[in-house]
């Protein structure tokens, strides 16, 4: 009788401490962090599916990162500012935020997505999860960016562009000059691109931190849209490029150099599973938004 009381009131004991650390369990969904391409802002084109996943994850936390001190200021911070103090300041704010503290998925939109991968490189204070990236040009581009009618800040990039992407100034100053990536001058390329030929370790020394933080990744997801005229070569997203010498021959990321000495660790999340390729029917940045559920989301995101 007494050892049968005994057992009973240990099992009401372990079960009301169980209770208790159950409660104290951080159960809310892991944050997300967005970061927009060129001609978007942080409240842009990117605000709707910031509020999409909001209904879709209940309890989601979704940070939109912002350069500048308004959306007129992040809007030109897409052409204007230079990528490594975007870097730099995104660090800082990504580090400030204690609701990011415990890790998040980050998702970079078209410029975006090389942009969140040299934060994930570059910055010491941050855990990223999943990193997911939609249209990148992770091996650069070799092509005006396509403008919209009457978009003249669009029009001046192309114009600094044709005159001389590897100028110094234009270099410091023109977002997508960061990234022009010639096959015809590789060797220009490597010693005067400033951000690009960096991240993807392109120089020697090679910076073994950016491998080491890339694979802390749980997954890397990269997503090409099949129809894309804005990215030349679309393969870019998905680290192929033009094979040097010449701009219409491609090679894919496994014939790389970058890939196969395993530059930033490409290689070894793609041997352990966790690099993810995606090739989608769409222009630039058209989601399919069942397609982004079952493949994104529900893989990534929850």
């Amino acid at each position: 009788m007494c050892l049968s009381v005994f057992v009973i009131y240990c099992l009401l004991f372990v079960g009301q401490q169980l209770r208790s650390i159950d409660a104290t369990v951080d159960v809310s969904p892991t944050p997300i962090v967005f970061y927009h391409g060129m001609g978007d802002t942080s409240h842009g084109s990117i605000y709707s599916l910031q509020k999409w996943l909001e209904s879709k994850i209940a309890g989601v936390y979704v940070m939109s990162i912002r350069m500048g001190n308004n959306t007129a200021e992040d809007l030109m911070s897409g052409y204007f500012m230079n990528l490594n103090d975007q870097v730099t300041e995104a660090c800082r704010q990504l580090t400030a935020d204690t609701r990011l503290a415990n890790g998040f998925n980050a998702i970079g939109f078209s410029q975006g997505g090389q942009i969140i991968r040299a934060i994930a490189q570059r910055c010491p204070t941050i855990k990223i999860l999943n990193l997911i990236s939609l249209g990148g040009q992770h091996q650069g581009v070799y092509g005006l960016p396509r403008c919209p009618q009457a978009n003249h800040i669009c029009d001046l990039v192309r114009k600094l562009l044709n005159y001389g992407a590897y100028e110094e100034y234009i270099q410091n100053h023109v977002v997508q000059a960061e990234y022009w990536h010639d096959p015809l001058q590789e060797d220009l390329y490597k010693q005067k691109n400033i951000f690009l030929a960096d991240i993807n370790n392109e120089n020697i020394p090679r910076n073994t931190t950016y491998k080491e933080r890339i694979l802390k990744l749980k997954n890397f997801v990269l997503v090409k849209f099949l129809n894309d005229s804005m990215v030349e070569p679309r393969e870019s997203s998905l680290f192929g490029f033009y094979i040097a010498g010449q701009a219409q021959d491609i090679y894919k990321m496994k014939d790389t150099t970058l890939y196969t000495e395993d530059w930033i660790g490409l290689k070894e999340l793609d041997i352990s599973g966790r690099l993810h390729l995606y090739e989608v029917i769409g222009d630039h940045l058209q989601i399919d938004i069942k397609w982004f559920e079952e493949e994104i989301v529900n893989k990534y995101l929850k």
